[in-house]
């Protein structure tokens, strides 16, 4: 969308009427769902969250719709994930026109990922797998694969709302220990499950699962190449490195076309199985995630 005519379609939003705010609701615009579900089990019903990209599409590559750059404008506090296609693309530009909302990097203190250590194995002999739609360089964006990446998120929520709101500090603090506790289940049972695993070798689309895969002493091969379809070359070597892992398991996401994801399954006798990283239910999803890897 051209600048003016995005400028034309705020203009025309504002001046519609809209749902008004009250004063009791104050808003938290984040960037993705994973960010909701663990802002509202820290925030209660003491904020509205609201979520910027919506289910289905990529924040890696998502524009935002007049409508959603409104809602942010009526919003206390963006809190941000960190460096993400989206929010590199389009941060500035919220910042500068929302100059009265405050904005916190829930991703300030990780230790990111960068390329050479996605697990790509085949990305070595390719000149790697770098995304042109990331926007983010080297740095792997998707912290909330982990365990360590969500209890740094939830942490730094929890700086963020007593910021905003430290009268009710103590609340906040409660919250967030029973996060955590949740949290360390769901690591304890992932772990479990994972422990047995025979092929640590898994498939999927877009590196999600960087973090999770290191996490959890998994191998992760990806079918992009620097953000595009593989070549018929580099679909062969995936096929041939698939093989030789003894890899059970495709991945395929919404976000995402599937069919080289379906071929490769085809050719590899692989198991297809949809996951969502970007679902709102991050434990379910997650342990969602080992299930799959050891039904083999």
């Amino acid at each position: 969308m051209k600048p003016i005519h995005f400028l034309l379609c705020v203009l025309m939003l504002v001046g519609c009427k809209q749902k008004p705010v009250t004063q009791e609701e104050q808003i938290i615009s984040v960037s993705i769902e994973p960010q909701r579900y663990f802002a509202e089990k820290i925030a209660g019903d003491r904020f509205v969250i609201h979520t910027v990209v919506p289910t289905g599409q990529s924040p890696e590559t998502y524009d935002p719709t007049a409508q959603q750059m409104v809602r942010i404008g009526e919003s206390l506090a963006y809190f941000q994930i960190g460096p993400i296609g989206f929010e590199q693309a389009w941060i500035d530009r919220i910042k500068q026109n929302n100059p009265q909302v405050t904005f916190f990097d829930l991703s300030q203190g990780m230790g990111f990922l960068e390329g050479e250590e996605h697990g790509h194995d085949h990305a070595s002999e390719e000149g790697g797998h770098e995304d042109a739609h990331h926007h983010h360089g080297a740095t792997d964006p998707h912290i909330w694969s982990s365990m360590e990446g969500a209890r740094l998120i939830a942490r730094n929520m929890l700086e963020a709302f007593v910021a905003l709101d430290a009268e009710n500090s103590e609340y906040y603090q409660t919250n967030y220990n029973n996060l955590m506790a949740e949290i360390d289940v769901t690591e304890t049972t992932i772990a479990g499950i994972v422990k047995p695993l025979l092929s640590r070798t898994f498939i999927i689309y877009h590196p999600a699962l960087s973090y999770f895969a290191e996490e959890f002493h998994l191998k992760q091969l990806c079918i992009e190449m620097d953000g595009k379809e593989p070549s018929p070359v580099q679909l062969k070597e995936l096929v041939d490195t698939a093989v030789n892992h003894n890899v059970q398991v495709v991945f395929i996401q919404e976000e995402f076309d599937q069919k080289n994801a379906e071929l490769i399954a085809r050719e590899t006798r692989c198991r297809l199985v949809r996951i969502n990283p970007l679902a709102y239910d991050w434990s379910k999803e997650m342990i969602h995630i080992a299930e799959a890897l050891a039904h083999e």
